[in-house]
């Protein structure tokens, strides 16, 4: 098994990620493919903003 020297948060990786599309954005025509790299970055935004309410400090455990 392939051991990680050190270890990446969610949020790096989705930061990472992001930089990545945002780099492939600045070298796509228009085109159906710029649509699906568009897309992805979308789908970034959108993971971190849920990501970002779920680690909030203010979010409270449902009550039973």
């Amino acid at each position: 098994m392939r051991r990680r020297s050190h270890s990446h948060t969610f949020d790096d990786n989705l930061n990472a990620e992001r930089a990545r599309i945002i780099a492939e954005l600045e070298n796509t025509q228009p085109g159906p493919q710029r649509d699906l790299v568009e897309s992805k970055l979308r789908q970034l935004e959108t993971a971190s903003a849920i990501d970002g309410w779920l680690t909030s400090p203010g979010l409270q455990p449902p009550e039973e």
